[in-house]
């Protein structure tokens, strides 16, 4: 698939905005940690909500006309897009009544309050899962058609949001030792279901040429295309990526994505001077790799109609 610059950002940034707010909301209301005071609390929480509504503001950014955005609410029984919508849309009521309740309450919010977070947790992973969802429900696309999707998309939105919460909690002085262990074990996770994940795809399995035509008794060979150079088909559902690049990238995704994010949380945590520095340059390699790692999730999918332009596999 060609990969579009808005939704990448949209993945990325709102995933890691929904992840910081569940992790936050989770750490404080499960007593989870160190105790977080008022103006930690608030600062994650504020900057889960900037995240998510730029991710979302983001992703109106592919469409020919945007102004037909509030349409994506119209199919929610056969959508996950739709689904994704009106998850994201009940998430806020729920996620600022817990924000307010901070803000008034500090770090000790009234039982109600408290709900509205737990829900306000649990709405940000289903929107999230709904997200990956969107592209894995599509059997015509074999590298997205696989639960490991949704998984990967869950575990990479947490894993940022750890990171930003590392982040925030080293601005403020406090103890890193928890948050450190938290946001490792993340990236550890995602790194491995990542690898997994490219495994998986880079197989040479689903449907073939003859699968497509249902000719299966003999070898199918295309004798034409049907044009000389690029459709619209072909580059939109089926973008040529070299391998030697492909590799490069993937080295790039684990290398600024998972390995240089991993080795700075860990100096940050045992650092006298520098940590927030150092856990900032942890965030912003981790949100490239991972925008990366996004744009070879579309550009390394293959859609069933390039069998009948040539391809022999998807």
């Amino acid at each position: 698939m060609h990969p579009a610059l808005s939704v990448i950002f949209f993945t990325v940034v709102s995933g890691a905005g929904f992840g910081l707010y569940s992790l936050t909301a989770i750490l404080q209301l499960f007593r989870l940690g160190p105790a977080m005071d008022r103006s930690e609390l608030l600062s994650a929480l504020i900057t889960a909500f900037v995240l998510i509504i730029a991710g979302l503001i983001s992703s109106t950014g592919h469409l020919a006309n945007p102004k037909n955005a509030w349409r994506s609410v119209m199919r929610v029984k056969t959508s996950w897009l739709s689904r994704e919508a009106v998850l994201a849309m009940v998430f806020f009521p729920f996620g600022l009544l817990y924000l307010l309740s901070v803000y008034l309450y500090g770090p000790h919010v009234p039982a109600f309050f408290g709900l509205m977070g737990v829900i306000g947790i649990v709405l940000g992973f289903m929107t999230v899962f709904a997200t990956g969802m969107i592209y894995a429900c599509l059997k015509t696309m074999r590298q997205w058609n696989t639960p490991l999707v949704p998984a990967n998309y869950l575990l990479m939105g947490l894993t940022l949001g750890a990171l930003f919460h590392l982040a925030i909690e080293a601005y403020f002085g406090a103890d890193l030792q928890f948050i450190t262990g938290v946001a490792g074990t993340a990236l550890v996770m995602t790194g491995v279901m990542k690898g997994i994940y490219y495994y998986w795809i880079g197989k040479t399995s689903g449907p073939t040429i003859n699968t497509a035509t249902t000719f299966t008794r003999a070898s199918v060979r295309l004798l034409d295309v049907g044009h000389t150079a690029g459709t619209f088909l072909t580059e939109e559902f089926g973008y040529h990526v070299p391998v030697g690049t492909l590799r490069v990238l993937k080295v790039v995704v684990f290398g600024l994505g998972f390995v240089l994010p991993l080795i700075l949380i860990s100096v940050a945590a045992t650092a006298q001077t520098g940590a927030f520095a150092l856990a900032i340059f942890a965030v912003l390699s981790s949100l490239v790799g991972k925008g990366v790692e996004r744009w070879l999730f579309f550009a390394e999918a293959r859609h069933v109609v390039n069998l009948y332009h040539g391809a022999q596999h998807t």
